[in-house]
């Protein structure tokens, strides 16, 4: 699918890999709808990037801010006339806790729910906004396409450590979601690739500790450092130029797999 002249929506679209995602993305000639709840960031955003480029400030776990930012993103595509084509749910949290503690005590719920409201909730509840303005797009090439959605996983959905079980559970639902997604949309000709990234710089790794930042590309096999945003950015760009990719969850990780413990 081509990238120049179609609307993109991305979720935590104003900072880290969503931010490097749509200097990727706009670089080429997309239309980006930056989803975040970061204002201030989000201003910056939109005064670097100019007139293709909107931003509405949303919170993914609520089901009435993606509608105002969704139907914001309608009006906006109205008057430019550039579909959208391509849904990047990038928005997402870490909240480490063992589910049980040294005094005995169990993780909260409310920490799990804060995990799976965004991690989860908030990219299903997106896409599924997002999606019936998609259907409708006349389809493009010789495969009738019509547009595709990337979501975010992590290497923690397949080698979580200790401390990650809300956080892998969140993600290994969103993997887990791929292939009945792509199946879905597939009579629509829209296609739905998920990346699961390792260590990555990003706000999520800026709050690390340098000890346990280091202990983890010590787990990195080749090469041993954190990836870097535009290397995200590069395979999402892939993910939506490349038809044959669907269905599919793609790890991004410097083939690292994540001990029990740092």
């Amino acid at each position: 699918m081509k990238i120049e002249d179609r609307t993109f929506i991305i979720s935590g679209g104003a900072s880290g890999l969503g931010l490097a995602t749509a200097r990727d993305l706009h670089s080429r000639g997309a239309y980006v709808s930056l989803l975040d709840l970061n204002a201030s960031s989000g201003a910056e955003v939109i005064s670097e990037f100019g007139s293709r480029a909107k931003f509405f400030e949303t919170d993914v776990s609520s089901t009435e801010s993606i509608e105002a930012a969704i139907n914001g993103t309608v009006s906006w595509v109205q008057e430019t006339g550039k579909d959208i084509c391509g849904v990047i749910a990038g928005a997402g949290v870490g909240l480490p806790g063992l589910i049980v503690d040294k005094t005995n005590e169990p993780v909260s719920i409310e920490s799990i729910d804060f995990v799976l409201n965004i991690n989860l909730r908030g990219t299903l509840d997106l896409i599924r906004q997002a999606v019936p303005h998609m259907t409708t797009v006349k389809p493009e090439g010789p495969d009738g396409e019509r547009g595709v959605i990337i979501m975010i996983a992590s290497s923690a959905a397949f080698d979580g450590q200790m401390g990650q079980v809300a956080y892998a559970a969140s993600k290994g639902a969103v993997a887990s979601v791929t292939l009945p997604l792509a199946r879905d949309l597939s009579r629509y000709g829209i296609r739905v690739v998920t990346i699961a990234p390792a260590l990555f710089d990003s706000n999520m790794t800026k709050l690390m500790g340098p000890k346990v930042k280091k202990s983890l590309e010590n787990a990195m096999e080749w090469p041993k450092r954190a990836g870097q945003p535009e290397e995200f950015a590069r395979l999402v760009r892939e993910s939506v130029e490349n038809g044959m990719l669907n269905g599919t969850v793609l790890r991004l990780d410097g083939a690292m797999r994540m001990p029990a413990r740092l």
